[in-house]
């Protein structure tokens, strides 16, 4: 479509993220949350705990400060310390997500060639958007493939089930996904 405002479709895609990894988190009981699958890989804890901190330093104060602020600890947030709840973590996550939502939001179409910084990289906003929009992405994709191993024969697909593309294809409107939370 001519004229899309990719501020716009990025907050879509920020949102449609969110909730997938919300909805897989959703299906994952207590015990699973900070499970891992093996030595040396992270759980959807640490996870949720990671992307959280990600998106409160990139986030705060975006354009103002460098979006790896000083007080952040990234190594430490693929640690679990006896603090680490489900709930606090999660609080965490729900905050952060809220902050790029709030960054975003006043933004304009001549914001895109502004400068933000991380890690002392000057990036275009646009460049800025994206290389977090491809990071979080890739950790969600890390939350719904543990949440599913980890339901097993519980999981609810978030997505069109196997065997099912064909009734799909015919009726669409069937599988409206949800709206983001």
């Amino acid at each position: 479509m001519p004229n899309e405002d990719y501020l716009a479709l990025s907050i879509r895609e920020f949102e449609r993220l969110k909730s997938l990894a919300d909805r897989a988190i959703d299906q994952l009981p207590d015990a699973l949350f900070f499970e891992k699958p093996a030595s040396g890989d992270n759980s959807v804890g640490a996870i949720v705990k990671h992307v959280g901190g990600n998106l409160l330093s990139r986030w705060t104060d975006f354009l103002v400060s460098d979006g790896e602020k000083p007080g952040r600890n990234r190594d430490t947030e693929f640690v679990i310390l006896s603090e680490d709840s489900r709930d606090r973590l999660l609080a965490q996550w729900e905050d952060g997500w809220n902050t790029l939502l709030k960054a975003l939001a006043p933004l304009g179409a001549n914001d895109l060639t502004r400068t933000a910084t991380i890690r002392g990289e000057p990036l275009t906003v646009l460049q800025a958007i994206n290389r977090q929009l491809t990071h979080y992405a890739y950790h969600v994709g890390q939350i719904v493939y543990l949440a599913k191993h980890f339901c097993g024969a519980n999981w609810k697909t978030l997505s069109i089930a196997v065997g099912q593309s064909d009734r799909f294809n015919r009726s669409p409107a069937k599988y409206i996904e949800p709206a983001p939370r």
